[in-house]
């Protein structure tokens, strides 16, 4: 097909199934199997495309299929993804509820392992998710328990429940091979195996080209190994395609190291607005991305703390109270930083980053020694920590 990428090959039949879907949708009486077939399309095109802004159509179509035919499953299923996906973890359990039934079919227990997940309980968490591959050997079940057992500082087990994921796949699922392939990239890249790193992200660049996300995970494995030149070059041409604000902001970021703070400020003043836009709809996706912004692009300890607080309140797990210890830490607040991150330490999230994270604050804290040994572990199980630390969103 005249050197389309996958990517846009696939992004086109979406289009074009819309164009099919979208007359029976409309028409009356309504059909519940055309609405569904519609909005599920939607719902793909935007997962696919990267572009916020779509998920407000789906949800607002999703939301009159609703109103007019009640909480048929299907819809209620999609609503819960969509709720999710957004970070809305109260509404999904709600989406769930709607349906009789529904938290009890396969994909709504995976929805609610999900849930779990992100509230911090990764031991129950690990058993909701050992009996859903248990039940169902599907690629996406094993990678949610590889994902968890990551976290943990399990490796070697995550990297093999990822091997067994991809077994699972068809020729025809080349997308979701890729998005395996760039979840094992990442475990390598975190602990600073990069030419590891490499390979994950060429097998999936292979398996499914043209891909924005493959190509921003690549340049955040170009940033570091500070090879910036390079991976500014991606940024930009990613941001062509997906004008996504965290993009932006990495970007930033590598303009500042370049010591280019013009073109740096610039990016992070974009970033800074679509992140504030958002917040003022009432959205809560970009909360965790305000928190680091004012932790490192604009340094503001009151901010930080704020977006932090605001975090915490919606899912109180490992990743939002070590957010919660960096504003913290910013502010000064040395030893409320100290137990924060002790508290996301207790989840038994064993993550190079966190310890370095740790370290940092136990030794502004003082003391015990503690910072020492914290920062020794994430330099034992990531010798290449670099200044680049770039937020990754599933």
């Amino acid at each position: 097909m005249n050197g389309l990428t996958d990517f846009q090959i696939e992004m086109r039949a979406f289009e074009l199934d819309l164009e099919d879907l979208r007359p029976p949708a409309m028409a009356h009486p309504m059909s519940a199997d055309h609405v569904t077939k519609y909005v599920y399309r939607l719902y793909q095109r935007a997962a696919l495309d990267g572009n916020l802004e779509l998920f407000q159509e789906v949800e607002a179509e999703l939301d009159g299929a609703i109103a007019r035919l009640g909480a048929a499953p299907d819809l209620c299923l999609l609503k819960a993804n969509l709720d999710f996906k957004l970070h809305r973890v109260a509404e999904t359990k709600r989406d769930l509820e709607m349906s009789p039934g529904l938290a009890e079919t396969s994909q709504g227990r995976a929805i609610s392992a999900d849930i779990v997940f992100q509230e911090g309980n990764y031991e129950k968490a690990g058993q909701l998710y050992e009996a859903l591959v248990e039940k169902e050997r599907t690629w996406d079940n094993l990678a949610r328990l590889a994902h968890l057992r990551a976290r943990l500082g399990d490796v070697a087990a995550a990297d093999q429940l990822y091997v067994e994921a991809e077994d699972e796949l068809t020729a025809k699922e080349m997308r979701s091979f890729a998005w395996v392939e760039l979840q094992r990239g990442l475990l390598h890249s975190a602990y600073g195996r990069f030419p590891q790193a490499h390979e994950h992200y060429d097998r999936a660049n292979r398996g499914y080209s043209g891909y924005w996300l493959v190509k921003e995970h690549i340049a955040n494995l170009l940033a570091a190994e500070h090879k910036l030149e390079q991976a500014a070059t991606i940024y930009r041409n990613v941001l062509q395609r997906v004008p996504k604000p965290e993009i932006q902001q990495a970007l930033g970021d590598i303009y500042r190291h370049m010591g280019k703070q013009r073109e740096a400020e610039e990016c992070f003043q974009k970033a800074l607005a679509v992140y504030l836009q958002s917040a003022d709809r009432g959205e809560v996706h970009y909360y965790h991305h305000l928190v680091d912004f004012y932790c490192d692009a604009h340094r503001d300890a009151e901010q930080a703390l704020k977006w932090a607080r605001q975090d915490i309140e919606l899912r109180n797990n490992s990743s939002t109270q070590a957010a919660m210890a960096r504003a913290l830490h910013l502010a000064g607040r040395h030893d409320e930083a100290r137990q924060m991150i002790d508290r996301a330490l207790s989840s038994g999230v064993r993550e190079p980053g966190l310890f370095l994270q740790a370290g940092k604050i136990h030794s502004a804290a003082g003391g015990n020694g503690m910072g020492e040994h914290y920062l020794k572990l994430a330099a034992e199980l990531n010798p290449h920590h670099s200044a680049f630390h770039v937020h990754h969103h599933h």
